[in-house]
């Protein structure tokens, strides 16, 4: 599994913790419901600033985004 799967695992889980759609997430972050898409399925090349707003709009820090298991692989 590369890093753009185990980004998107990531936010697909946190999402799907807090009962957002991918659709509230985008609004949330400012980006379009596809691109959530394309993140949580490993088909985007997410930017730095993106993951970013995707974080704080999951509302953790990026150090506890990244203390996951699906990054001690």
């Amino acid at each position: 599994m590369d890093l753009k799967e185990k980004v998107g695992l990531r936010i697909r889980q946190l999402r799907k913790e807090q009962e957002l759609s991918q659709e509230a997430l985008g609004y949330k972050a400012e980006v379009d419901r596809t691109y959530v898409t394309d993140v949580e399925n490993g088909r985007r090349n997410v930017s730095v600033e993106i993951l970013e707003r995707l974080i704080k709009a999951l509302g953790i820090s990026v150090a506890e985004f990244f203390n996951s298991k699906e990054f001690r692989k």
